[in-house]
């Protein structure tokens, strides 16, 4: 690995240090009783438009995605773009059910989707299979933020081998479980407005300075190779790359609201009004995906693969290594600590995040459910820190122990995962038709089939679905929420005829949706 950098270092270490001040200091910002979990877990419920839309921006677009999105379309070439699309339908569908959603949460003092599921349809499996789905799928993108945060560590010259290389993130780590045991959600909901004016900052400027550098937009263009600029056309009989990119999309928007962090984020705000605001003013991040995404075409015509910076760090990092192998080789020093520390921080704020969501599902819909079902406010907003460090340090180990490739592919089966709560949960706003138990079994279906088809396309998202002589490569994850959806539209009327309707369990009533 390359010498340390000591002024990127110096930079990236005075940034750090500030914001795990602001972590720490977070714990009074709008005061109120951490020993309830829903102030812990919540933040009291009270972020207006403006702080949810830097909490729930820097939740969904996280350090992973400022290397991988550009990795991808470096490596892979303009199926990267999937990204953009997808971003851009994520809000419409964030405008819909989520507001909705809000408020029979607010009205119930419900703090999970599991909570929705329990209250809605009166079934505690069903809750808990939503429950665990959900800490499944978060788990292993908490690594990939912690990867993140290795890149550019690596990128700063630290190196070793053992637990001497492994010491930096370990700080990191400890930094920010100190500070989510200590202020909850009001520490991530601090450090992201900090985090984004620098993530925002440095995209504007090497998406001016790099093409300048180049020679101009054309010049980056023509050193693409053809292949990279176009998907490939697809054969006979099959919708080849174009039916994954779409499903892709598709499925990719559906999916992402229903990540824990995502609903922590939306049940954090402060009315349904501040979310639907924001679905009106989120996309302002598309925008900047975009400018990322176009970075890995950048280091295409910058020729970083020839590079020594990005030697240095490909025999780890592979394609991740790209985008600071660009930034190192155009950028002074000073500059380089700046946007390494967007990037690390960028890692901070949504891993954060993630991991209060899963404790939030785990202390309520299983710990309460089936453990300890009439705790204190205290014991269960303890309950709750104590798992957030958990789920930390089980991220921790699984990035040190364990090849990060792994982590990549337990992420993509995320996508697969969460999508299956789409009719319990994002439906379930709607409509109180679906049988719960037929809600139950369609999750099954779709997880049982979703995770073989990952498996049989050998650990990728997308499967070739062979119908009548045709083929159509696509998402698994859209493929299995339609299975899913068919399994319960089937079989409710039979759960309906076999039993007295179970609307009665519903502790909701249509007033609680007002949005």
């Amino acid at each position: 690995m390359a010498e340390v950098n000591w002024t990127a270092l110096i930079i990236f270490v005075l940034l750090f240090a500030f914001i795990t001040w602001l972590g720490f200091a977070a714990a009074k910002w709008r005061k109120g009783d951490l020993d309830q979990l829903h102030e812990w877990g919540l933040g009291g419920r009270r972020f207006g438009t403006i702080i949810t839309w830097f909490l729930i921006g820097g939740d969904i677009y996280t350090a992973y995605t400022f290397v991988a999105v550009p990795a991808l379309a470096f490596g892979a070439g303009a199926i990267a773009f999937f990204a953009v699309p997808y971003a851009i339908l994520i809000y419409p569908i964030l405008f819909l059910p989520f507001p909705r959603l809000w408020h029979v949460c607010h009205k119930h003092q419900y703090i999970t989707a599991g909570d929705f599921v329990r209250g809605r349809f009166g079934n505690r499996w069903l809750a808990l299979a939503v429950a665990i789905t959900g800490i499944v799928a978060t788990m292993p993108y908490i690594a990939l933020q912690l990867v993140g945060l290795q890149v550019v560590i690596a990128g700063l010259g630290i190196s070793g081998t053992g637990y001497a290389g492994d010491l930096p993130l370990i700080i990191a780590f400890i930094v920010l479980a100190a500070f989510t045991y200590s202020s909850g959600l009001r520490a991530p909901a601090s450090i992201a407005i900090v985090k984004d004016l620098l993530i925002y900052t440095t995209a504007f400027v090497a998406v001016i300075v790099i093409p300048i550098q180049l020679g101009g937009f054309g010049k980056i263009f023509a050193a693409v190779p053809p292949a990279k600029l176009l998907l490939a056309a697809p054969g006979a009989n099959t919708t080849g790359a174009y039916g994954v990119y779409a499903t892709l999309v598709l499925g990719s928007a559906f999916a992402l609201f229903l990540y824990p962090h995502s609903i922590t984020g939306i049940l954090s705000a402060s009315s349904g009004r501040a979310v639907r605001r924001n679905a009106a003013i989120l996309p302002g991040y598309t925008f900047m995906l975009g400018l990322l995404a176009l970075m890995g075409f950048f280091a295409i015509a910058a020729g970083v693969s020839a590079l020594p910076e990005y030697a240095a760090g490909f025999k780890q990092f592979g394609n991740n290594f790209a985008v600071p192998a660009l930034f190192l080789h155009s950028f002074p020093s000073w500059f380089v600590g700046f946007a390494f520390a967007a990037v690390g921080i960028g890692a901070l704020v949504p891993a954060a995040i993630m991991s209060i969501a899963s404790a939030n599902l785990y202390t309520r819909n299983i710990h309460r459910e089936f453990f300890n079902r009439n705790p204190s406010d205290r014991e269960e907003a303890q309950m709750a820190k104590w798992v957030s460090l958990i789920v930390k340090l089980g991220a921790l180990v699984f990035i040190i122990f364990v090849p990060t490739q792994y982590a990549i592919y337990l992420q993509l089966l995320g996508g697969i995962l969460i999508i299956q709560t789409v009719p319990s949960v994002m439906l379930g706003v709607y409509t109180r038709w679906f049988d719960d138990w037929a809600l139950l079994i369609g999750w099954a279906v779709g997880t049982g089939v979703g995770c073989w088809m990952f498996v049989a396309a050998k650990l990728a998202p997308s499967y070739p679905l062979a119908i009548g002589g045709h083929t159509f490569p696509g998402y698994t994850a859209l493929y299995t929420a339609v299975l899913n959806l068919l399994v319960v539209v089937v079989l409710t009327p039979v759960f309906r005829a076999m039993r007295a309707k179970s609307a009665e369990l519903d502790e909701t009533v249509a007033a609680d949706y007002r949005a």
